[in-house]
């Protein structure tokens, strides 16, 4: 097996050859072999023992505590031979760790994974290829917290040179100790992006392994692994090019509707518009068990309600006022960023009266 390798001043040597730790303890075992060995052959104390083998080993030519006999002359002459090795290692160990920026990279990853450790409810990314730098910059146009796990150093190095505040993990996503460190027990999502159906297939069997809750949303290239994701726990599954090749497709025969829905879409455009999903989940406890219509959000704040989704998984468009707001269900939004706003606002102050049928009020 071959070692991985560092270059200094253009020469490779072995990764695991400088170890800073490794240099310091070379030091100190010279150190105690120095005060023994004066102690045991001329007789020194331990203080004497010390600063004959300090005066030695840096070589700065003070008088000894008293002459050395033969066999002391011998110990000092070896110590001193030594000791130009242990210097060499200790001097290039060194320079590596602070000159190349070692301890400024380790500092930095510390500081990393202490912000990583923080994290709950956040979303771990697999991948930072063509699919995972656009789901980062989703995430951080809305503020959603986010941790990028890469095997390739890089696309570390893209994740590192970036602007924007990219937490990161450099691993390899299909080990369980990878996605422990990136907090998967405390996840609220995972999404795989790699170009491997077999590495998605096994990050999902690990993910929802070490988290049940956590839902995962694997990418696949080919339409034979969907099934196998779906079987493995992921809770959606995407097509990257069956996708594309509908929306080419779809470009032929209905170009105005799907221009406009890539435009509304896109949100690097930075247009006055949004889609926003209300769950059963997160809405207010006054804004639940009851129907579409006794919410009376369309009047109220100029939100369209354009789809409604069943606990089922069923998706009803347009959804008239009949509909019921129960456990598992959700509505999706379309609305200026204006009126979402004040959707936000009018649904945390939403009070239900019983006897005013379908109508809601906010007071």
């Amino acid at each position: 097996m071959s070692l991985p390798f560092k270059r200094i001043d253009g020469y490779r040597v072995p990764g695991n050859f400088l170890n800073l730790r490794v240099a310091i303890a070379l030091l100190l075992g010279e150190v105690a072999a120095g005060i023994i060995g004066f102690a045991y052959l001329e007789g020194y104390s331990f203080q004497e023992g010390l600063y004959m083998t300090i005066i030695t080993i840096s070589t700065v030519g003070y008088t000894e505590v008293r002459p050395l006999s033969d066999s002391g002359q011998l110990f000092a002459t070896i110590l001193i031979l030594v000791n130009i090795g242990i210097f060499a290692y200790l001097l290039a160990a060194f320079s590596y760790y602070v000159v190349q920026g070692e301890v400024f990279r380790k500092w930095h990853l510390r500081l990393i994974t202490k912000e990583i450790n923080k994290l709950k409810d956040h979303v771990i990314i697999c991948g930072y290829g063509r699919h995972g730098r656009e789901i980062v910059d989703h995430f951080m146009i809305h503020n959603t917290p986010c941790v990028v796990i890469e095997n390739e150093h890089d696309r570390i190095e893209q994740v590192q040179n970036s602007e924007k505040k990219i937490l990161y993990i450099e691993g390899d996503a299909t080990y369980d100790d990878t996605l422990r460190e990136a907090g998967v027990q405390h996840a609220r999502a995972l999404i795989t992006a790699l170009p491997d159906d077999a590495d998605n297939v096994l990050i999902t069997l690990s993910a929802k392994q070490l988290n049940p809750d956590i839902k995962v949303i694997s990418r696949a290239s080919d339409p034979a692994t969907e099934a196998k994701l779906q079987r493995a726990g992921a809770n959606h599954v995407v097509l990257p090019e069956q996708i594309g090749g509908f929306f080419m497709a779809t470009l032929v025969n209905k170009p105005g509707a799907i221009e406009f829905l890539s435009f509304v879409t896109n949100e690097k455009n930075m247009i006055d518009i949004a889609f926003e999903e209300l769950r059963y989940e997160d809405l207010p406890q006054s804004c639940r068990d009851i129907t579409i219509g006794d919410l009376n959000i369309g009047p109220t704040t100029g939100t369209h309600i354009i789809g409604f989704i069943r606990p089922d998984g069923s998706f009803i468009v347009n959804p008239d006022g009949s509909e019921t707001v129960v456990p598992g269900s959700s509505m999706i939004t379309l609305g200026t960023r204006k009126q979402l706003n004040q959707l936000k606002t009018y649904l945390e102050a939403f009070r239900h009266d019983a006897g005013q049928g379908s109508e809601g009020k906010a007071r």
